[in-house]
């Protein structure tokens, strides 16, 4: 596969710009998808992959979140459980109507592309994946992951989270949530019911990364901790992340020993 960067970035670019580009939510999705490009180029190039293979991880990353713009237009949201599955609808973008095209002429990676972009954000990856797809998706979702630890702390939690700044510092921490977080997995979407969850379910995502890169970014990064580092006036729930900011550094060095 020959990819030219320079005219997907075109078509990303020109995609995007069909969109309020005033609009802070619209940046912050530009700012991520070259972000998460980037990464995922990274990874790759830890793996020792081809330079095809470099160019396809870069491209996954690059596409990954094209319909969170239509998801923004239509809902006012990026919260998945209030309006659609974003990563469904940047598959639909893609491929159903097309857009695939203004990417690249080559019809050879549609159905990993489709692949990776559609399971992008899923709780878990399907089973019967063959060996190279899967690897690009683990590519794409660990990317993903590490970005979006940065963009919760940038981004003032009660815009990401659609809550007051009063609700956020008040919030408990369900049990549910912090079982999870201590039996080292993601949290499911279902199980968060307080603002303070949010946090800790984005924390928890570290725990799910593949590749010893993606670990090595999160470490070098620093994002993890200033998102654990989560502001608040309730005694318990600040109890309860000072005691996850150490289970964390505890089982990130670890994983980087």
């Amino acid at each position: 596969m020959f990819l030219d960067r320079s005219r997907a970035l075109r078509a990303f670019a020109g995609y995007a710009a069909g969109y309020n580009a005033a609009d802070p939510k619209v940046k912050l999705k530009i700012d991520h998808t070259y972000r998460v490009a980037a990464l995922c180029e990274r990874i790759a190039v830890s793996l020792a992959l081809p330079k095809t293979e470099v160019d396809l991880a870069w491209l996954c990353g690059l596409l990954h979140d094209v319909g969170r713009f239509e998801q923004l237009r239509q809902y006012g949201t990026f919260n998945d459980a209030q309006s659609i599955d974003h990563a469904a609808m940047s598959a639909r973008v893609l491929f159903e109507e097309g857009h695939i095209r203004e990417y690249l002429d080559d019809y050879s990676q549609d159905e990993l592309l489709r692949t990776a972009v559609a399971w992008h954000s899923a709780y878990r990856l399907p089973d019967d994946l063959d060996e190279r797809t899967l690897q690009f998706c683990q590519i794409l979702r660990d990317a993903d992951k590490i970005d979006i630890l940065r963009v919760n702390v940038e981004v003032p939690m009660e815009e990401i989270y659609n809550v007051t700044t009063e609700a956020l510092r008040q919030s408990p921490v369900s049990p549910a949530v912090l079982q999870s977080f201590y039996e080292h997995h993601c949290v499911l979407r279902s199980l968060k019911q307080f603002p303070a969850d949010n946090a800790v379910g984005h924390a928890s995502l570290v725990y799910e990364l593949c590749y010893p890169e993606s670990l090595r970014a999160v470490a070098e990064q620093g994002w993890l901790w200033k998102l654990l580092n989560f502001p608040s006036d309730n005694a318990d729930t600040a109890a309860a992340f000072a005691a996850m900011r150490q289970e964390m550094h505890h089982w990130l060095e670890q994983k980087l020993a």
